[in-house]
């Protein structure tokens, strides 16, 4: 007899919120928040914000973005030559600047013109970098402001957990929330990739998800 054929849960795209009023905050995130909201009012018309994959930063970039009337460019995509149109509207965001992935030139030229223009600029990275190939360019980096996002504290965890399932449109209790929250990393990162699985493995088995499925859906991927 051949084996059933396991279902699969299809794999659907959940579009993410990035309003203001949708920003969870707490204290591993209000001082970048308190960034954001106090512009123009910067001491620095150049800022670098820094956090963790899933920290939030992108959500805060697109809040400053809709402000500022900001381009969006991500680090990689940086070119010189396209340098003078990024700040055509006088504020542009740099997301996830990483040593060796980006074209150190095109950021030396946006910083200089960025400064001879009076334009904002807000950079994103996981950590703040360390030496580049240009000098100048590491010096100017290290001048900047950095404000970094620190991991969440257990009520925020909770609260993200909680938005990521009315994302999906999934209804859970305190319960379900409580007890995954103490089983994963302190992290949004890992708050999502877990609640994507128990949101796949709960329509794979047509059950609704509760604690014990979760529990249930927990132990299976232990090794």
């Amino acid at each position: 007899m051949s084996a059933r054929p396991r279902q699969l849960a299809l794999a659907l795209c959940h579009a993410e919120s990035f309003a203001r009023e949708d920003f969870l905050s707490g204290p591993s995130n209000a001082v970048a928040l308190a960034l954001i909201d106090a512009w123009p009012d910067w001491s620095h018309r150049t800022v670098m914000l820094t956090g963790p994959e899933g920290s939030g930063k992108s959500h805060l970039a697109a809040i400053w973005a809709h402000a500022a009337g900001a381009r969006l460019v991500a680090a990689r995509a940086l070119e010189e030559a396209s340098v003078p149109a990024a700040l055509t509207t006088g504020a542009l965001v740099v997301e996830d600047l990483a040593a060796g992935s980006f074209e150190e030139r095109a950021l030396f030229h946006l910083l200089n013109l960025a400064r001879e223009q009076e334009a904002f600029v807000l950079l994103t990275a996981r950590s703040a970098l360390a030496t580049l190939g240009i000098a100048d360019l590491t010096s100017r980096l290290k001048a900047l402001p950095v404000v970094t996002m620190a991991p969440p504290d257990d009520t925020l965890l909770r609260a993200v957990l909680l938005k990521l399932f009315c994302d999906r449109q999934v209804v859970v209790d305190d319960g379900l929330i409580g007890y995954v929250a103490t089983r994963i990393e302190r992290s949004f990162a890992a708050a999502r990739a877990l609640v994507a699985l128990l949101d796949a493995e709960a329509m794979r088995r047509k059950r609704p998800l509760t604690r014990a499925l979760a529990a249930e859906i927990l132990r299976a991927g232990e090794p």
